[in-house]
């Protein structure tokens, strides 16, 4: 099962140390902060899979943190699920407007903030949710590990496993090199950009069967993308 990463921006360190253990027990690897500016240079550091983010916290607002990530390339997609105690009808508009994906009203359940945190992720990014993904003729399975083409059974190394899941999180969308580097081997990694170009071989040589097109496309000075064939 993959672990999504979580971002928790929230100032009250009681509720802080609750949800991170809450989260961290359903699965969750959780990166906490309860700084505006400290949570944009975490998400900078490791793009997260999904942002709970308090509106009032120290340094930049919840409301300036959201819409930096927002304008950012890195995180515009990263869904954001706001805290406040502003319970009107303006401020949670407001909230809806600048980019969160959800809004919860403080005081509030944990167990609930967990189920939504759950059913964004499920719409987003199935795969973070074990969900089965499937792109044209080829279906993923995260939970099992197993990938199969038009119902054949396919042989994939994990690199290429890791690498086939992110395009089939993202179907028709150009990545670069760089940017497959970040996602599929982290942030730190030392590993040349030439590297993905292999791996990106031997991931057509793996999902290739006879008759039938190759999903992954090259764009010229851009990158990869995987289109449903």
């Amino acid at each position: 099962m993959i672990s999504p990463k979580l971002l928790l921006v929230e100032d009250d360190p009681a509720l802080a140390e609750l949800l991170e253990f809450r989260f961290q027990g359903e699965g969750y690897a959780v990166r906490a902060t309860g700084d505006g500016d400290e949570a944009l240079i975490l998400a900078a550091e490791e793009t997260p899979d999904l942002v709970i983010l308090d509106w009032m916290i120290e340094g930049a607002s919840g409301l300036e943190v959201c819409r930096r990530l927002r304008r950012d390339k890195a995180t515009a997609h990263v869904p954001i699920v706001m805290l406040t105690a502003r319970g009107a009808e303006d401020d949670r508009v407001r909230g809806l407007e600048t980019g969160a994906d959800d809004y919860l009203t403080k005081p509030f359940s944990p167990r609930e903030l967990i189920a939504r945190v759950a059913a964004v992720l499920r719409r987003v990014r199935p795969a973070l949710a074990g969900e089965t993904l499937t792109v044209g003729d080829l279906t993923l399975d995260p939970n099992a590990h197993k990938v199969t083409r038009r119902g054949r059974p396919l042989s994939l190394g994990p690199t290429e496993f890791r690498l086939l899941r992110h395009f089939m999180e993202n179907p028709g969308r150009v990545f670069s090199r760089g940017q497959l580097l970040d996602a599929v081997w982290g942030t730190a990694s030392e590993i040349e950009l030439r590297t993905v170009d292999v791996h990106i071989r031997r991931l057509r040589q793996a999902i290739e069967i006879a008759a039938a097109p190759d999903p992954v496309r090259t764009v010229r000075s851009a990158g990869y993308a995987l289109e449903a064939v």
